[in-house]
């Protein structure tokens, strides 16, 4: 029997509004909104547009590989090598935005970086819903895709929402890594929030954003963050990890440097 996309399926076939497919599918539906909305920006927009797909994509991909694709190595003779697949689609996403960072706005090499992020995370939402969701489908109960929905959801609401590149896309490395790496994240988010909010002018908040940032790529230079990686989608830590006193000391300071920073904005 020829396996039908999730693409094509109602919300009945794929389990109910709560079940995992369903989740999957909206979210793919927001990032081909917000793959129109690039590449319609000008260079001036591009950046609040790519916050945004970053805050879709990176928790989606984390719930992804925390919660569904253990599943599917556990419950499908090929699951090995079709999450393999996805993982490292995911390991280039990770890549292409890390290198973005550094990227002028309006070079060749910067709008071609772009033109392949919306390629690959094209090309994962097709490998999804045509291939891996119909598979699961095939071996789980439409209860237990509510139940993993419920996971998935929990999961992504708590995961990191940045690019990062040298951690696992398996366990236990990226769940070890999603506490410190979420809250960096998250408290970045709010300062790019509040900076955009005032015109992107605001020097000091995009200092604190950039060092939140620093921090962050020390912290997922820690060797347990790696833990559980396979080799082919692996990325050497390079530089120097943080120490871990500096990690757990970062993660005590971001909350009160990011609330005192967004507090005197208010005043």
């Amino acid at each position: 029997m020829t396996m039908r996309s999730v693409a094509d399926q109602s919300v009945r076939e794929l389990g109910g509004r709560m079940s995992v497919l369903v989740r999957q599918r909206d979210d793919h539906v927001e990032l081909d909104s917000l793959l129109d909305r690039l590449a319609l920006s000008s260079h001036e927009e591009q950046l609040p547009v790519l916050l945004d797909l970053y805050r879709l994509v990176f928790p989606h991909a984390f719930a992804e590989e925390s919660v569904l694709w253990p599943l599917m190595r556990r419950v499908l003779p090929d699951g090995e090598q079709l999450t393999l697949q996805v993982e490292q689609e995911h390991q280039e996403v990770n890549e292409l935005v890390t290198r973005l960072e550094h990227l002028e706005r309006g070079t060749p090499e910067r709008e071609a970086a772009l033109g392949r992020l919306a390629e690959v995370l094209r090309e994962d939402v097709r490998d999804e819903e045509d291939e891996l969701f119909p598979r699961l489908q095939e071996r789980v109960s439409a209860r237990q895709l509510r139940m993993l929905g419920l996971a998935w959801e929990i999961v992504r609401r708590v995961a990191p929402t940045r690019a990062h590149p040298i951690v696992a896309r398996r366990p236990p490395g990226n769940v070890l890594a999603a506490l410190p790496l979420s809250v960096l994240d998250r408290s970045r988010d709010r300062l790019d929030a509040a900076r955009f909010a005032r015109g992107a002018t605001d020097g000091s908040l995009h200092a604190l954003s950039e060092g939140l940032s620093r921090v962050s790529h020390a912290v997922e230079r820690l060797p347990i963050m790696r833990r559980g990686e396979d080799p082919s989608t692996s990325r050497g830590a390079g530089g120097r990890s943080a120490p871990v006193v500096v990690v757990i000391f970062a993660l005590g300071a971001v909350g009160a440097v990011v609330a005192a920073g967004l507090a005197r904005r208010r005043l």
